[in-house]
């Protein structure tokens, strides 16, 4: 009996486990999983189908365990012989005659297919100017509805707590709920369209015909002009500051924190970095002496990047450079990353302390887009920079080091041994988001999320990889005129972030659900109304807490 059972036992296994049965692997995606997209595989992934609706049966025998387990060995040989012996027994005719048959049946059901399409195409073409003026109407509508939504006031607008309707997965046409198993509708019901149309919009993925950096830089994402009347008064009163013969800065950090127009942010990031001076008359004379001695810079070490005590380095970032916004073709070309590699490398060498880091690649690119606009008008995500002149470029890459070297000496210590600077922020951010959202704070801590595992990321490349380039422009114009914005305003701008999304957060329930959103936030479709209702909420945290630190502990 000992026997029997030890082979009932043998022969037992879970068909999840059998070898060849496919085991989906999260976090090894480029880019990164979306929960959106790939929830079904999720599920999937967690428990396999039956492969029946009753009860299976439990394989008592070889042959029932092989019948089991055949999709884990290559059993085609023995197939293809048993086809093999049929095909000699058959009538080389009879086999030629069924062949026919097939494929004439084949071509009439196709040719029926056809017809069917042509008929309901036409049928459908007379629907579909129906429902364009219904849907015209209706939108209409919607525009007056969100027309009269943007006059609330702006108390109400950043409050996470908004009460949001429970039977939409929408707010204020962003996604805020993963409904990747509602049903759209049939092609044939025009809300069902309009629905799934909306839901494309909203996924949070980097649809390629969304301008990434560009007129989108400047435009709100309901699409309005860039150049409003109030934005024109704005630009005027920016022209006027910076025409006088000594710029008053502090004026200038005021017009600035509101964000700063395309035509004068390359001047105004200048001046507010500390790259130029406040004087006109110097201007010029500082440009071509910071400019040449860069350049000296590169005369000096850039040869020495393949010596053996730089190898190390200049390999590093030879293979992060192609990693820096890899959906943006601008920084694909070859002479771009030539420039980036220059940049990053002088740096390293001239800041021996910290040397190169992971991160500060991706912290040139909003300071090289933003002075390449000094030099075009059209969009930049696809402009091919060589048909700049070559002083141009000298220009732009030498103000592109010096606007990068001046904010990274206001936060280095994030980037030096241990990154001491960023355990700091990392640590307080926890302190502050535990006094001014409970809910979240504990949350985290049910699930076991750790605040390093997804806010490391944020501090150490100031939310770059969480935001669209756009955004993070805009995001700077604040940091540039805000007072250490850098190394300190931006631990409140972290935390508003985080519990913009409580809703979200409180919806996971399990550490994997919790890891992945806040990995891939959905903010690919924010612009500048949701940049500025980020900052609006991150300066009432730093009005609350900024002079009185024990606030953060209880």
């Amino acid at each position: 009996m000992s026997s029997d059972g030890n082979k009932k036992q043998f022969w037992k296994r879970s068909a999840a486990k059998v070898p060849g049965s496919i085991q989906h692997v999260y976090g090894a995606q480029h880019p990164p999983f979306d929960p959106l997209l790939h929830a079904n595989l999720i599920k999937a992934g967690n428990k396999p189908p039956p492969a029946t609706p009753g009860k299976p049966k439990k394989a008592t025998t070889f042959q029932e365990f092989e019948s089991i387990t055949s999709d884990a060995w290559d059993v085609g040989d023995d197939d293809d012989e048993l086809l093999a012996m049929a095909a000699q027994n058959l009538n080389i005719e009879v086999v030629m005659e069924t062949a026919n048959k097939v494929i004439e049946n084949h071509s009439k059901q196709q040719e029926k297919q056809r017809l069917d399409d042509t008929t309901e195409w036409d049928q459908r073409g007379e629907e579909t100017q129906e429902e364009v003026v219904v849907e015209e109407e209706e939108e209409e509508e919607e525009e007056e509805e969100e027309e009269e939504d943007v006059q609330v006031e702006e108390g109400d607008a950043v409050s996470p707590d908004a009460p949001v309707a429970s039977q939409s997965p929408y707010t204020d046409g962003r996604l805020v709920k993963s409904h990747s198993e509602a049903p759209i509708g049939s092609p044939k019901d025009a809300a069902g369209e309009h629905a799934a149309l909306h839901r494309q919009r909203s996924l949070p993925h980097r649809p390629p015909t969304i301008p990434l950096v560009a007129r989108m830089a400047d435009q709100n994402t309901s699409g309005t002009p860039a150049m409003t009347e109030r934005e024109a008064s704005r630009l005027d009163k920016f022209k006027q500051l910076l025409a006088g013969p000594n710029t008053d800065l502090e004026e200038l950090r005021k017009l600035s924190w509101s964000g700063i127009p395309r035509q004068v942010r390359p001047i105004a990031w200048k001046l507010l970095s500390g790259y130029l001076p406040a004087n006109a008359e110097r201007r010029e004379s500082v440009l071509q002496r910071k400019r040449q001695e860069y350049f000296g810079f590169i005369q000096q070490y850039y040869d020495s990047r393949n010596d053996e005590n730089h190898q190390d380095t200049y390999r590093q970032i030879h293979i992060d450079i192609p990693r820096t916004n890899p959906l943006i073709p601008l920084f694909q070309q070859a002479s771009v990353q030539e420039i980036f590699e220059r940049i990053l490398f002088i740096w390293a060498i001239r800041h021996p302390a910290s040397g190169y880091v992971q991160g500060i690649n991706d912290l040139v690119t909003p300071f090289f887009v933003v002075f390449v606009f000094e030099y075009i008008e059209e969009e930049v995500e696809n402009f091919d920079v060589s048909s700049l002149q070559e002083e141009a470029l000298r220009n732009i890459e030498a103000d592109s080091f010096w606007c990068m070297s001046k904010l990274l000496d206001g936060i280095q210590d994030n980037y030096t041994f241990a990154q001491p600077g960023i355990q700091r922020k990392v640590k307080a951010l926890e302190e502050l988001v535990s006094r001014i959202d409970e809910s979240v704070h504990r949350h985290m801590q049910q699930y076991e999320v750790e605040y390093l595992q997804f806010a490391f990321r944020w501090m150490n490349n100031l939310l770059m990889r969480e935001l669209p380039l756009r955004c993070t422009i805009r995001l700077w114009d604040t940091y540039q005129a805000e007072p250490e914005g850098f190394s300190h305003f931006h631990l409140y701008v972290c935390a508003a972030f985080l519990v913009r999304w409580r809703k979200e957060i409180l919806e996971e329930r399990d550490f994997q659900g919790l890891m992945i959103l806040l990995q891939n936030l959905p903010t690919m479709h924010w612009g500048n109304e949701e940049v500025s209702v980020l900052l609006a909420e991150a300066y009432r945290l730093k009005f609350a807490f900024a002079d009185a630190p024990n606030h953060y502990k209880r």
